[in-house]
């Protein structure tokens, strides 16, 4: 309950708002308008407060349910507008389209395609891909050698070059920029990081694409309080 401490609001009250905001594809002040009509007077600059510290955070104590993921991988990147400016969102799902990992980067080169492989296989270190299916950029192959290479994935890994086998991926992208639409571009990387985080995580347990014991919005907030210890 540290987390909470000195916070005016319940901590059942900071959370909704966050999974509602990183759910629905909703403004902040549209979100604000809802919680008064519920009969919770908050600023909408103290929801985007809490956005930016609790998103990364159930993040994080999700991530330990996210469960396994399949070898088939497909790796893709999507812009997103942040401070004007097109960055790049590398994302990668198995085959069903359960995510893996994702990652804000400003540029889309060699070394950055690296450090995101990298860190996907980090995370499903338990479950090592056997083939990673990717479009045409340059980038991709030079990284999978390095990888290789340096011995974090196995040699016998299948890099496929497939626009159809990415369909998945590209129509999650799609699914994806509809609930970041409303935010109408970020301001930082920093804040964009941390929205990001929430956006897709929130996803993910909505789609019951991580383990949890009931496949329903009940089960949702039951498994996010409990992450909290807001509940037995």
């Amino acid at each position: 309950m540290s987390l909470f401490k000195r916070r005016r609001f319940p901590a059942e009250i900071i959370l909704l708002c966050v999974r509602w905001y990183c759910k629905y594809g909703i403004s902040y002040r549209d979100l604000a308008e809802v919680m008064e009509e519920a009969g919770v007077a908050v600023d909408p600059s103290t929801i985007f407060r809490w956005v930016q510290r609790y998103a990364p955070e159930i993040e994080k104590r999700v991530r330990q349910y996210q469960g396994h993921r399949l070898g088939s991988w497909r790796v893709d990147e999507t812009y997103v507008r942040v401070g004007g400016r097109w960055r790049y969102l590398f994302r990668a799902v198995d085959k069903f389209g359960r995510l893996i990992a994702s990652m804000l980067a400003e540029r889309r080169d060699t070394g950055v395609t690296y450090h995101f492989l990298r860190k996907a296989l980090k995370t499903m270190s338990d479950y090592p891909p056997s083939s990673i299916t990717t479009d045409k950029l340059a980038s991709y192959p030079k990284a999978i050698q390095r990888l290789q290479t340096d011995g974090l994935l196995s040699k016998d890994v299948e890099h496929r070059t497939s626009k159809y086998l990415n369909n998945i991926l590209e129509a999650d992208h799609g699914a994806l920029k509809r609930v970041i639409r409303p935010t109408r571009g970020f301001q930082t990387m920093k804040t964009a990081i941390a929205t990001l985080k929430g956006f897709e995580i929130v996803r993910m347990t909505r789609r019951s694409h991580c383990i949890q014991r009931e496949r329903r919005a009940t089960g949702e907030i039951r498994l996010v309080n409990q992450l909290f210890g807001l509940t037995a």
